[in-house]
């Protein structure tokens, strides 16, 4: 086929205008995929290959043929500020043949809604929250939208397909399809799918058509990457020591800001002066310090201020400010982001990203390091790896710089392997399961539990969930006033389920806002999402602290301070990292390979933390004796098989082993003292991974591990088993406890 002739005239016209030669592979293959099949598509190619392009000349090729009775392609997006950044791009592509583009978030006026609501036609762009939105509200509008949808659009769809926000987004769109009695064929967007063919399942899901990944020659990718590490306080890693003449050494940095300054902060300075940068952190917290922090060292230096800050707590004005400052490609501002800014939008000639500390994925990292490298320019990121010189006294774990080493794993596993995260489609999400039920009686009005549990337990989303129970959902929302039975039998919504339907809100799956206050006494120290159980530790106002109490109730964290040092605990941390990268860190650390990425400080650093590593007898020995009767288990499990482990060695093995005082850094190590030696340590653990057991007896009598953001209004055993069978990693944590009897029975 050829692709470009079979382009309508006016997106030829389009092409012609831009200055494009010919077209790029992707753009070749999606055309051959739209025009000649009818089934769903899944476009995987790296940032700024032109794959929104690719996907809509043909749809909009197809859609001006056979114009749509209604609204034609609904794009939904992750991020206002994506569907913002898109909206002018394909406005201008739609211009000529009067194809209208209307999006649909939060900040968008009445007056365009009411434009759309009565006219519906062209191309719909949407956030998940706001399709809940127009799926309760304007219900009875919905088969006059989109009876005749020929397409959905999902962007970022990798960003999608590890929570509950992604099986809420096709959760709607099913719920769409039969309220409008529409079949529309899926078109997924993504720079960062490792497992192509398990993304094409999950993009398919509830679809009944199968997907077609097309395969292109996408090009080669170029990067500029370094890493550099520093103590927040000197000396640092390299001094005193012989360093190579082959070690890569960065320009050297030349801040003038004061001696006791954070030498990490003043790198970053130094080197994003005159240039256009984004400065990513793991948290809204972080990102709101090293911001400050910057700005002070203009400041210092009597400099003008040059820094800017994104993230989703910030207001549309803030957010969209700092957007159309980065769009200037003569701008020589920096802004210090999250996430936000992770996803899609083509923020101009972006120069350089830095990151401080390392992503929790892979598919962070690609995504944060596609930010820059547009216009024809290699990609460029650099680390910056942050640490306090650990204790005179400090043990054998706190002598690993972590973060580091997690940085260095995500690259390797791209560059080597092409690894990326795939779906989390084994979730047992009963949260999720609340949502929908209330969002359906919500829009539809009374129904019979039958007739809502086909309409609900129906979705895809809710493939291993059964109808005892769903049974156990609805009489436990009938008995708590968030659903009445009317006379006749029938559901609604009870006036306990209207204030929270009602509230904005509800229409998102994911927690918006910290809504746990942490208190020490009479002092308020700050605020976090997910409070973790009493007896952890968390970091915030610079200290630690140790939880003495979770009142759920009023949202409060009672907590004392404790000595130590800790990553700072806000919900997302210490994020959902994959088994694989924890593999890779232990590689790293057993390994004498180099890295040519990295500058002096981190050679040395790496190096120091591989000597640690040798002289301790980690390679190989997962249990290290730390002196007397104190250990430390290196499990090398991500976030969620960890977390398995650490209760299970609580509830199940504390007895025999004589185990006290489990003190976990998650998915890193996890310290205690116990009564046995090593060889009956490996021998008790064994013998009760092999044994029989119910996942739920890995979690603590009484306890209700409320998780996602619905689950407080679910029946306690509902979370208890969702958190059992759908978050506890317990296959993954018992494969690995077995490895260790064939290790130590080799020994």
């Amino acid at each position: 086929m050829n692709v470009f002739e079979r382009y309508a005239p006016f997106i030829q016209d389009y092409i012609y205008r831009s200055g494009w030669e010919n077209l790029r592979g992707v753009q070749n293959a999606a055309g051959e995929a739209i025009f000649g099949t009818d089934q769903n598509v899944l476009l995987t190619a790296s940032t700024a290959s032109g794959k929104t392009e690719a996907a809509f000349f043909p749809m909009l090729t197809l859609i001006d043929e056979d114009p749509p009775a209604s609204v034609g392609i609904l794009y939904i997006a992750p991020l206002k500020a994506l569907i913002n950044d898109q909206f002018g791009r394909i406005t201008e592509l739609c211009e000529e043949r009067d194809i209208a583009v209307y999006k649909w978030h939060g900040d968008v006026s009445q007056s365009r809604k009411r434009k759309l609501l009565k006219k519906p036609s062209g191309i719909l762009q949407i956030t998940p929250e706001s399709l809940e939105s127009l799926l309760i509200n304007k219900h009875m509008e919905i088969p006059n939208l989109f009876c005749d949808l020929r397409f959905v659009v999902i962007d970022e769809i990798h960003s999608l397909m590890r929570a509950d926000r992604g099986w809420q987004t096709f959760c709607l769109i099913e719920r769409l399809c039969r309220t409008a009695g529409c079949n529309p064929r899926r078109i997924g967007l993504s720079a960062t799918i490792g497992d192509p063919e398990e993304a094409g399942r999950y993009l398919a899901a509830g679809s009944g058509r199968g997907t077609i990944i097309p395969k292109f020659e996408g090009g080669r990718e170029i990067w500029r990457l370094s890493m550099e590490h520093f103590y927040n306080q000197g000396p640092q890693a390299d001094e005193g020591k012989n360093v190579t003449a082959e070690t890569p050494v960065a320009e050297p940095a030349t801040d003038t800001a004061p001696v006791a300054a954070d030498p990490g902060m003043g790198y970053i300075f130094e080197h994003t002066k005159g240039k256009k940068c984004l400065i990513f952190t793991n948290s809204r917290e972080e990102c709101e310090a090293v911001c400050q922090n910057l700005r002070q060292y203009c400041e210092a230096n009597h400099e003008p201020e040059r820094f800017l800050i994104h993230h989703g707590n910030l207001s549309a004005s803030y957010r969209e400010s700092a957007e159309e400052e980065m769009k200037d490609d003569d701008s020589m501002l920096s802004v210090c982001a999250t996430a936000t800014l992770e996803l899609g939008i083509d923020i101009g000639r972006l120069e350089r990203a830095f990151h401080i500390d390392a992503p929790f994925t892979v598919s962070g990292f690609l995504q944060r390091m596609g930010r820059t490298g547009r216009r024809g320019e290699p990609s460029e990121m650099w680390f910056v790896m942050r640490e306090d010189h650990p204790e005179p006294r400090a043990m054998l774990p706190e002598m690993i710089p972590w973060y580091m080493i997690q940085g260095i794993a995500l690259i390797q596993l791209y560059i080597e392997e092409r690894f990326v995260e795939p779906p989390r489609t084994e979730r047992m999400p009963f949260s999720l399961l609340y949502h929908q039920t209330m969002s359906t009686l919500a829009s539809c009005g009374e129904m019979t539990p039958a007739e809502l549990a086909s309409r609900v337990l129906t979705l895809s989303a809710f493939h291993r969930i059964t109808q005892d129970d769903y049974r156990v959902l609805l009489r436990h929302l009938i008995k708590t006033d968030h659903i009445n039975r009317t006379e006749n039998g029938g559901l609604i919504v009870g006036l306990t389920g209207e204030r929270i339907v009602n509230n904005y809100k509800f229409l998102a799956v994911f927690q918006e806002n910290p809504e746990y206050s942490v208190r020490a006494g009479s002092e308020e120290l700050g605020t976090i999402v997910k409070p973790p159980p009493v007896g952890d530790k968390i970091a915030i106002a610079g200290r630690v602290w140790i939880v003495d109490d979770v009142d759920h109730k009023r949202r409060e964290v009672l907590c004392t301070l404790v000595k130590g040092n800790i990553p700072a605990y806000f919900g997302d941390v210490p994020g959902d990292i994959h088994t694989h990268i924890l593999e890779k860190m232990y590689g790293i650390l057993s390994d004498a390979k180099q890295y040519p990425y990295l500058m002096k400080h981190a050679v040395c650093r790496l190096s120091d933390a591989r000597n640690s590593f040798a002289h301790s007898g980690m390679a190989g020995h997962p249990l290290v004796s730390l002196g007397g009767n104190m250990w430390a288990l290196f499990p090398w499990l991500g976030t969620y098989a960890f977390l398995a482990l650490e209760r299970f060695l609580k509830l199940r093995c504390a007895e025999r082993l004589g185990l006290r005082g489990l003190n976990p850094s998650r998915p890193y190590y996890m310290q205690f003292t116990m009564k046995v030696d090593e060889e009956t340590f490996f021998q008790v653990v064994t013998e009760e991974a092999e044994k029989e057991f119910d996942p739920l007896e890995l979690l603590y009598p009484k306890e209700n591990p409320v998780f996602e953001k619905y689950d407080e209004y679910v029946p306690e055993e509902l979370v208890r088993k969702g958190f059992a069978m759908g978050v506890l990693d317990v296959a993954g944590m018992k494969e690995r406890v077995l490895g260790w009897k064939e290790k130590t029975g080799e020994g």
